[in-house]
């Protein structure tokens, strides 16, 4: 593609995740590439929230069921959120905004994150733990990091075995940071008791109309990539981006 823009000079992603750009060949035809670094932790947090919510109180199964004038409960016993241990992988704006969420339910928040900060820890009431722990102790556990070579796969089949029974996975970040093999054989073993995934693993293919089976099971909700998709969060977007281009014309890009 950047072979066909001689002349390019500046890219504007409308987007946290800049994964779908060649950084590395960007850098060596000096061309500034900006992103939208902060647009929607709120808005993303809340959306994780959803699922959550819809998975540990069968939501989506009982909105169908009584659409259908069938207004029995066996098979919707839920589970509170208060006293659950949510695991939080990946500390950075979002995550932290799914902390202080967490906190409202009066969860149990631990952490799993690159860097440690204890002034944070404390202020967001939450242990820093190793991922292996994390995965071992986690009744809920959500993904908040980027795609890259280090994340990508982070979940597999050689650590699907250690997370604790019954867990419930959530993914608002990106497809990629799970192994759909291994996510589809831990909800197969009960393993994992269910998912929310608000991105796929092959998410290009999906809109191709190539068919996912992970789909068709009754303990995974699946949203269209649309946890950042808020009125605010797009306003948001718009301006960052606005301001991103008259810095670069202005000579100081950002």
């Amino acid at each position: 593609v950047l072979d066909f823009l001689p002349n390019l000079k500046f890219i504007a992603t409308r987007s946290t995740g800049f994964d779908h750009i060649d950084i590395k060949e960007c850098q060596k035809r000096n061309i500034s590439v900006s992103n939208v670094p902060y647009y929607g932790e709120n808005t993303v947090a809340e959306h994780t929230f959803a699922l959550i919510l819809a998975l540990s109180r069968k939501i989506y199964q009982s909105a169908e069921r009584t659409k259908k004038s069938d207004i029995s409960l066996d098979g919707l016993r839920g589970f509170d959120l208060k006293g659950r241990t949510l695991g939080i992988v990946g500390l950075g704006h979002i995550g932290q905004h799914v902390a202080r969420i967490a906190n409202g339910f009066e969860m149990n928040v631990i952490a799993c994150d690159q860097k440690e900060d204890k002034k944070l820890a404390k202020s967001l009431k939450l242990k820093y733990v190793s991922l292996e722990d994390l995965l071992k102790n986690s009744d809920i556990i959500s993904l908040h990091v980027p795609l890259n070579d280090q994340t990508k796969h982070l979940i597999n089949q050689q650590n699907t075995d250690l997370i604790k029974r019954g867990a419930v996975l959530i993914n608002t970040a990106r497809g990629g940071i799970i192994e759909t093999e291994a996510l589809v054989e831990a909800l197969g073993k009960g393993i994992l008791a269910g998912a929310g995934l608000d991105v796929l693993e092959g998410e290009r293919q999906f809109k191709k109309g190539v068919a996912i089976p992970i789909l068709n099971m009754q303990n995974v909700i699946v949203t269209p990539h649309m946890a950042f998709y808020s009125k605010e969060a797009k306003m948001r977007i718009m301006n960052t981006t606005i301001e991103n281009i008259k810095a670069f014309i202005s000579g100081n890009p950002i």
